[in-house]
C-alpha cells in the first residue's frame, strides 16, 4: 500500500509512464499536489497582487499551465497555435472573473494532458531535434519534457513564497 503522504518520487512508478520519464511525471504530480495544498484557503482577492513587485499568484498559475502546453506542443513537433499565443499574451493580465479554483482546474487538466502524452510517447523520438519559438531554437523531445518539469517546479517555488508573503 502506498503512503499518500509521501512525495511522488517515493511512491513508485506512475502506471504506463516509461521508466526514463518517471521523474517528469513525479515532478508534475508533486507540483499539482503542492499547489492544491498551499492554495486551499487562498482568497481570490489576492490572486493578482504583486507584493514587492514580484509576479502574482494568478500569473504563476496561468504560466504553469501555459508552459506545459507550449513545451509539450514543441515536443510533439508542432508550433504554437493562435490560441496558445493568445494564452501566452494574457498570462498575468488581471481579470477579476478568474478564480483560483478555475486556474487550479486548468492546471490539473494540463497535467493530465501531459501525463497522457508521456504514456503514449514513442521512446525512439526522445533524442530527436525539435525547434522552439519563432527563432526556431534547437532542443530535443526529452529536453523539452524535462524542462517542462523543471520549469514547473521553479514556478511552484516562486508561487509558494508569494503566497506566504501575502
Amino acid at each position: 500500500m502506498v503512503d499518500n503522504n509521501l512525495e511522488y518520487w517515493l511512491r513508485g512508478p506512475v502506471p504506463e509512464i516509461p521508466a526514463l520519464l518517471q521523474p517528469v511525471a513525479h515532478a508534475l504530480l508533486q507540483v499539482k499536489r503542492e499547489l492544491h495544498e498551499i492554495l486551499i484557503d487562498f482568497e481570490n482577492e489576492n490572486l493578482w497582487k504583486k507584493p514587492n513587485g514580484v509576479a502574482s499568484v494568478g500569473f504563476h498559475l496561468q504560466h504553469l499551465t501555459g508552459v506545459l502546453d507550449r513545451l509539450f506542443t514543441y515536443g510533439s513537433g508542432s508550433q504554437l497555435s493562435e490560441n496558445q499565443l493568445q494564452f501566452l499574451k494574457n498570462e498575468g493580465v488581471e481579470n477579476q472573473e478568474i478564480t483560483t479554483e478555475s486556474l487550479l482546474l486548468q492546471f490539473d487538466n494540463q497535467v493530465e494532458i501531459s501525463l497522457n502524452y508521456l504514456k503514449n510517447i514513442d521512446s525512439n523520438v526522445l533524442t530527436e531535434t525539435r525547434f522552439v519559438g519563432r527563432k526556431q531554437l534547437p532542443s530535443t523531445v526529452i529536453g523539452l519534457i524535462f524542462h517542462a518539469a523543471e520549469h514547473s517546479t521553479r514556478h511552484l517555488g516562486q508561487l509558494l513564497v508569494t503566497v506566504k508573503t501575502l
